[in-house]
């Protein structure tokens, strides 16, 4: 059989049999890449993961991570819609489907307009077919072919579509009893789509010609969604009847955030990156005078407030005021600053969330200093993302909003001191008109804000060299943001696969049967002395049965112990992503799988000295 050549994008050469699939070649580099494969990419090309090669190229293999990826995932989902549409509407239209940012519609001729109802079914509908597991088939056809068939189907738009093409011949694509017109290319099957929600429906004009029938859009979305990962997961949720956005723990999420925000508080109290921060700690509640001269209050945030013994407080949406309150609480001298504090603080705002925790820092220093720890900011922020695997995101610099507080001068300064900062870093960014924080401009990865307000406003000071006293400026900072909203995040990039280091479980270990508990039990213990974080599945079931659900709870290992374990005194090993590792001793695993239990040391093993 002919072998051909394909090259990968890190540059390295695969040689292959003719005829072979992109998904066969995915499968080969590894079973977590065939695992996430979406699409490929054959020379520019994007191809079904089913269809052969059959000549030398340049390869590629798509996630979801890849922007191409998500529009071929978002439009598998579009033609589920349309399937379940004309399901339960037999004589809906389907007219156009595409991927759009952040999701998909679809538009169809319809006698009576959808339903917040009809969406509800509609969902249904398309979990069942999303459940069977339906391949999508390509056919490729002469254009009169498919323009019979869409005419059986009495369907018009699809026929005036194909009669525009210029191409001799078309594609279709099938799955189950739908059929589409459609370029592709498509997910392997409908069972790859994981998560999808409708979100809305409008009205829409065929073609976008207002002259033309006025058709019905659904809009949706197909991606993880980390409300759903949470409870699948077990890690989190919110009881609606004990108050709307706000997150309940589970032992696993508490064991992840904890994992998180102990590695966040480790990493800011480093010396060198421009870290070297200091603890503090500050109350839920203010007086409400407080948040008055901090300019909350008149700025109409959504705050909380309550009264006590005939006084009013503000429960704290922000920690900014009472870091300012220790910063003023001695005379300060030009030789102490910076100075930088860090709490994991947790706020209330009538939001969406209404309690969450942020990674709140501010740092109070001179002028002269202000590009330099503006840029230490900015190197940790990328950093810290770094040992997350967040390695791709856009900045802005955003600007003066219209509700804001200070004059044209002190903003004009801000604004200056962070394009100096973005400028001595090379960074590339765009500019977010207005999108700035009353108080002040704003770096948005999102890092950070620039305040010379909250100095003059609570009447901040330190003594300069010149034994005056001068007004500090003050940097507010989170790296990663809310606690809650970048776990959300997280969980949905990882989609419940989370690096070993942050597994909430590490390991589960699976006796065979009733006789190897005792024995799984000690090994539990070994593997626990090593700081490893293990459960051992006590439950009544087949081994099958186990080993699926602890797959569905993403456990990077597991340790399987029977027989032939407890009389060797090893493990028979299984890799979340790989499969079975085959047996080895206990003691040769951990040492195996302790170096994946520390986060990545690109980042954090060896810190920049202070220039």
């Amino acid at each position: 059989m002919d072998q051909i050549k394909l090259t990968l994008p890190d540059g390295s050469v695969r040689e292959v049999a003719s005829g072979t699939t992109a998904l066969a070649v995915a499968a080969d580099i590894g079973p977590g890449l065939a695992k996430a494969a979406l699409a490929a990419k054959i020379n520019g090309e994007l191809f079904d993961l089913t269809r052969p090669i059959t000549e030398d190229a340049d390869f590629a293999i798509l996630t979801f991570k890849d922007e191409e990826g998500q529009h071929v995932y978002w439009h598998s989902a579009s033609h589920v819609l349309a399937d379940a549409v004309t399901q339960l509407f037999p004589g809906a239209k389907p007219t156009i489907g595409p991927a759009i940012a952040d999701g998909f519609y679809y538009d169809f001729d319809v006698p009576e307009p959808f339903t917040e109802d009809d969406l509800v079914r509609i969902e249904e509908k398309m979990q069942e077919i999303i459940d069977a597991d339906e391949p999508f088939d390509r056919e490729e056809c002469p254009i009169d072919d498919a323009a019979g068939t869409f005419e059986k189907m009495m369907n018009r738009y699809k026929v005036q579509l194909i009669h525009e093409i210029e191409d001799p011949i078309v594609s279709i694509y099938r799955h189950g009893g739908f059929v589409d017109l459609c370029a592709g290319p498509h997910l392997p099957s409908t069972g790859r789509i994981k998560s999808f929600k409708l979100l809305s429906v409008a009205g829409a004009y065929w073609r976008g010609d207002e002259n033309n029938e006025m058709l019905q859009r659904i809009y949706g979305t197909a991606r993880r969604d980390h409300r759903k990962l949470g409870r699948e997961l077990d890690l989190f949720r919110i009881y609606d009847e004990a108050g709307a956005g706000l997150v309940y723990y589970h032992p696993r999420g508490a064991m992840l955030r904890h994992l998180v925000t102990d590695f966040v508080t480790r990493e800011h109290l480093k010396r060198g990156l421009k870290r070297g921060y200091e603890l503090v700690a500050t109350p839920h509640l203010l007086k409400s005078n407080m948040w008055e001269t901090s300019g909350h209050a008149q700025q109409g945030y959504p705050m909380y407030y309550t009264e006590i013994d005939g006084q009013s407080y503000g429960i704290k949406p922000m920690n900014c005021p009472g870091h300012v309150m220790i910063y003023g609480s001695h005379t300060r001298s030009y030789r102490d600053l910076p100075i930088r504090y860090f709490e994991l603080g947790t706020v209330y705002r009538h939001e969406r969330v209404r309690g969450f925790t942020q990674d709140d820092a501010h740092i109070f220093c001179t002028l002269e200093q202000l590009t330099e720890e503006i840029t230490g900011v900015i190197q940790f922020a990328q950093d810290m993302l770094g040992v997350f695997g967040f390695e791709e995101y856009e900045v802005y610099l955003s600007t003066r909003p219209e509700k804001s507080i200070g004059s044209e001068q002190v903003w004009e300064r801000a604004t200056e001191a962070l394009i100096g900062a973005l400028e001595a870093n090379n960074m590339t960014w765009e500019v977010d008109e207005g999108g700035g924080a009353f108080y002040g401009p704003k770096i948005d990865i999102k890092i950070k804000q620039c305040d010379f307000n909250l100095p003059e406003r609570f009447d901040l000071t330190y003594v300069g060299e010149d034994g005056q006293e001068h007004r500090p400026a003050m940097v507010h900072r989170v790296v990663l943001a809310g606690i809650e909203r970048f776990l959300g995040v997280l969980i949905e990039e990882c989609a419940g696969e989370f690096p070993m280091w942050i597994s909430p479980v590490q390991v589960k270990i699976l006796p065979v049967a009733d006789r190897h508990h005792e024995y799984a039990q000690q090994v539990a213990y070994q593997l626990r002395c090593a700081d490893l974080r293990v459960e051992v599945d006590s439950a009544t079931g087949t081994l099958g049965n186990k080993i699926r659900a602890a797959e569905g709870e993403r456990v990077p290992y597991m340790l399987i112990v029977g027989d032939n374990e407890v009389e060797q005194g090893a493990v028979a090993v299984r890799k979340r992503g790989e499969g079975d590792l085959g047996p080895r001793p206990t003691a040769q695993f951990i040492e195996e799988v302790l170096p994946e239990t520390k986060p990545d040391e690109r980042f954090c093993a060896l810190p920049r000295l202070e220039e």
